[in-house]
């Protein structure tokens, strides 16, 4: 499975490719073209990370806890990656928001 960064990089390539359409396409700015996919499910796709990165982050801060040989660098490096991955989805889920309001405040 990609990463989120991956899928909002190919997001963001798709929604260049169709709005310019002056020889800008997702795989000229893509280094690894994947399937083409409705957004919306390259967002449930980056959510989905988002959670399981946490759940990872969580068994990890357990299993130090518990004593069960998880060292304190991995779960920092586990609670760090769940916590970044947060922040990146809560910066696209503001920018979504930011836009949108643009869009509904424009008169026509």
């Amino acid at each position: 499975m990609a990463s989120p960064v991956n899928l909002i990089n190919q997001s963001l390539n798709q929604s260049l490719s169709a709005v310019s359409g002056a020889g800008v396409n997702a795989t000229s700015l893509s280094k690894t073209p994947e399937r083409e996919a409705p957004f919306a499910d390259l967002f449930s796709d980056a959510v989905g990370q988002v959670n399981q990165l946490e759940d990872q982050a969580r068994s990890a801060v357990d299993g130090l806890m518990a004593g069960r040989g998880v060292d304190v660098h991995q779960a920092m490096i586990a609670t760090e990656k769940a916590d970044m991955s947060f922040e990146l989805a809560l910066a696209v889920r503001n920018k979504a928001v930011q836009a949108y309001q643009t869009v509904i405040g424009m008169q026509f």
